[in-house]
């Protein structure tokens, strides 16, 4: 089965489930990706306090609807979750129009759409449908119905991590939190699933990858309560994923705090000289996603974001627009491949080390000084087109700046980034350069 196929299915296995912050759907959604990454499943208890934060009890919802004197349904959440505030209290009774209209949630600049409301950490209970069917309700008593309760539980989160030759960690994180939404809650997931079984499949995987999925907000404080001291101690880089399904959208990178985040600094420089039509956003605590959190002044974590059509940005933003329709599955796998490619040039991206520093190597030695005229040097990509002299000019810039304190775009001339790649493999089958390190070595 081709990747596309998968992402489409597990797209409609995971869209129907009833999600909050904890719970069964939750689980239930981590239970799913089980099958596509080996995720291990965590869980912190109701009351546990989480710096300033509060674990709190599991929402159960059995039943959530609103009906007619005649007792013909006006809403159900059988037919849609989001027709239910998030977190509601559980009510039965019956309400006159007028007084059922003050527990109604609408959009009405979007008269079609049914939004999307939570109510964490306040107890109310509160329906949700479109403006115009609130519009065609006639005059009348309607009787509401929630059948929630909140018990103590716990708070899942789970991860998986892919070793690699350095401790140095990425984290990939995403968030497995909303009901049935596309773009705004199920891009992340499949993309991060994907990506793993991507990176999985590396001969050479030089970093370490920790993939996280998580309830926002909530659930990355809750992990950073447990994991944050040792991302303080190991991480590298790392990105949250979201809203990645965008149509035609192009690929943007919202920055981290952190401004030396060597993320920042890789898509910077692919901006400015690489790839234009990558989008850069700056940092903000104004909005966004988990990357607010793992920022915090406290862990200032180089932590940033990618996404397409970001949020408040699309008609869908939070609402039942939010469709498989309104985005694609072949945009959920244009972004992995558009995040593999950039953290295949993170991981060249390093520091790297000249083996043989006192006076220049003798390059003909190693058949690696060319005639201008000569054929192609053996290791030549086929799907390249570095020639004799680019290739030489490569090779006497990387022995000449590989002290162990400059990284790969410290160096850079002339060239793309990616096609180092072929110099920098050669030297390293000669002895003549160690490499990529992810810490400065200035051993000169």
């Amino acid at each position: 089965m081709n990747e596309l196929k998968e992402m489409d299915e597990l797209f409609d296995r995971l869209f129907p489930i009833m999600r909050s912050i904890t719970g069964v759907g939750v689980r239930e959604t981590i239970r799913i990706l089980q099958e596509y990454i080996p995720l291990e499943m965590e869980g912190i208890p109701t009351g546990t306090e989480v710096f300033d934060w509060e674990i709190p009890k599991e929402w159960v919802i059995r039943e959530a609807w609103i009906k007619d004197e005649h007792g013909e349904t006006i809403i159900d959440i059988k037919d849609l979750n989001l027709h239910v505030v998030n977190y509601s209290e559980p009510i039965d009774m019956w309400l006159s129009l007028e007084e059922l209209k003050q527990h109604v949630h609408t959009i009405p600049h979007l008269p079609e759409a049914v939004p999307y409301v939570i109510s964490y950490y306040k107890e109310r209970w509160g329906f949700c449908m479109s403006q115009n069917q609130l519009d065609t309700l006639p005059q009348g008593n309607y009787h509401v119905y929630i059948d929630s309760e909140k018990v103590d539980g716990e708070l899942n989160f789970a991860q998986a991590i892919l070793p690699g030759k350095s401790k140095k960690e990425v984290l990939i994180s995403t968030y497995i939190c909303h009901p049935s939404m596309a773009n705004n809650e199920l891009s992340g997931p499949i993309v991060a699933a994907f990506l793993y079984n991507r990176l999985k499949q590396w001969e050479n995987r030089e970093l370490t990858y920790r993939f996280v999925f998580l309830p926002e907000t909530i659930g990355s404080i809750a992990y950073l309560s447990k994991y944050g001291q040792h991302l303080k101690e190991n991480m590298y880089s790392g990105v949250v994923l979201t809203c990645l399904g965008g149509k035609e959208k192009k690929l943007s990178y919202k920055a981290s705090r952190n401004n030396e985040s060597p993320l920042n600094l890789l898509l910077q420089y692919l901006n400015s000289k690489e790839n234009p039509n990558l989008l850069i956003r700056p940092f903000s605590p104004l909005n966004g996603s988990d990357e607010r959190q793992f920022c915090s002044p406290g862990f200032n974590l180089p932590v940033g974001q990618f996404a397409k059509m970001t949020y408040g940005t699309y008609p869908g933003y939070h609402n039942s627009l939010d469709t498989k329709e309104s985005m694609s599955i072949e945009a959920l796998l244009d972004s992995v491949n558009e995040i593999e490619n950039i953290l295949k040039l993170q991981e060249l991206n390093g520091y790297y080390v000249n083996k043989k520093p006192y006076g220049e190597p003798k390059l003909g030695k190693y058949n690696l000084y060319p005639d201008i005229n000569a054929p192609a040097l053996r290791g030549r990509s086929n799907n390249t087109n570095i020639d004799n002299r680019q290739q030489l000019n490569q090779i006497l810039t990387l022995l000449s700046y590989s002290d162990g304190k400059h990284r790969l775009l410290d160096l850079i001339k002339n060239y793309p980034l990616e096609d180092y790649k072929t110099s920098i493999d050669i030297l390293k089958e000669h002895q003549l350069l160690e490499g990529p390190f992810y810490e400065e070595k200035g051993l000169f």
